[in-house]
């Protein structure tokens, strides 16, 4: 069983959804013109019936509300203060934070400056920061649809595919929420990039004490996989990164059962 709902905050009007199990709280969040439903095959799973997973759509994105002062939200750090905003007027202290793309270097700011963060778990996200930020992409022509202000159909379906696996069945929700989104944070969110105001995902990633999964694709269109290695993690979970073999950006969908194991016995040592 699901429930859902909107949460009020200084960033927009949130929209969530969260399963009913029992155990502790563990928070996802989604990519670049994407949105919560992205993470329907881990809510749908047993994951869901044990632990309290909570998915909410980033400010700009899905069934949120467009950010109300785009310029203070717009961003990687502006993203993890509407996640603060939105954790503390749910009343939750505690919570292990699953990122996606995007969400991944959001969830990275979230272990430096939110003390609830008990783990992390990135997908599709290298932690990169400042001048090697550049380093831990491949160039591709969905690359330069990340920071375009709108989008065409046409590129709406081509970012979702990127997004969802080369091979995978495109579903039209995904298109719509690509749609969707708000195309003033993607410049925006550049121009932070850029200014440096983001914190070094880097730095986080070899000073935090919280354990860290990295979990990447084989087929990952977009991160520079052989960046991940170059990175000395403070606390690596499982002292490695994990490779998908055969997926892509977003292995959660593509390949539910696979992706599902290897994130429950994760929850399940990082919570004990």
């Amino acid at each position: 069983m699901k429930k859902s709902g909107f949460t009020e905050t200084e960033h927009g009007r949130i929209a969530w959804v969260e399963t009913e199990g029992d155990g502790p709280a563990v928070l996802f969040i989604h990519g670049n013109s994407s949105a919560k439903e992205m993470f329907g095959r881990q809510f749908e799973s047993e994951i869901g019936r044990r632990y309290r997973l909570i998915a909410f759509d980033l400010p700009g994105h899905g069934e949120s509300s467009d950010a109300p002062d785009p310029g203070a939200t717009y961003s990687i750090h502006g993203f993890a203060n509407a996640a603060i905003a939105f954790l503390k007027a749910r009343g939750i202290s505690q919570a292990v934070v699953m990122g996606w793309s995007l969400g991944g270097h959001v969830a990275l700011e979230l272990m430096a400056r939110w003390p609830g963060t008990v783990a992390a778990w990135i997908t599709g996200t290298p932690p990169a920061g400042g001048a090697d930020m550049q380093d831990g992409f491949l160039p591709s022509e969905n690359m330069g649809l990340t920071f375009k202000d709108q989008f065409t159909e046409e590129e709406a379906r081509s970012q979702a595919q990127a997004g969802a696996g080369a091979d995978v069945p495109l579903e039209d929700w995904m298109v719509a929420v690509a749609l969707r989104a708000d195309g003033r944070f993607r410049p925006l969110m550049l121009q932070s990039i850029i200014e440096g105001k983001d914190m070094d995902g880097r730095e986080i990633a070899e000073t935090a004490l919280q354990p860290l999964a990295v979990v990447t694709g084989g087929a990952e269109p977009f991160v520079n996989n052989a960046f991940l290695n170059t990175v000395a993690y403070r606390n690596l979970w499982d002292g490695k990164v994990h490779v998908l073999d055969g997926l892509g950006h977003a292995p959660f969908w593509q390949d539910a059962p696979r992706f599902n194991a290897l994130f429950s016995r994760f929850l399940d040592e990082v919570i004990r």
